[in-house]
């Protein structure tokens, strides 16, 4: 089984990468740009016994190292 995880800056938290990334896109010409957010797409496979255990165990991952739930917001999907 495979998770996808999405991690994100929460509302409100300053995001100087993004900031930059809306940035280089005006330099570049496209127009219309704004509010530019990142973020990180982390992918892994899981050897859970079955989807309950599967986000289980993601869920732990995210709160104890993958994201930072003071300023990071987090979800993610179980596919295969």
């Amino acid at each position: 089984m495979k998770a996808l995880i999405r991690i994100t800056l929460k509302n409100g938290v300053l995001d100087p990468q993004g900031k930059a990334i809306e940035n280089a896109l005006g330099a570049l010409g496209f127009a219309g740009v704004s509010d530019v957010r990142q973020g990180k797409l982390i992918e892994l496979d899981l050897a859970a016994a079955d989807e309950t255990a599967a986000r289980a165990e993601v869920e732990r991952m995210c709160q104890s190292l993958l994201a930072n739930t003071v300023i990071e917001n987090y979800s993610f999907e179980l596919v295969g």
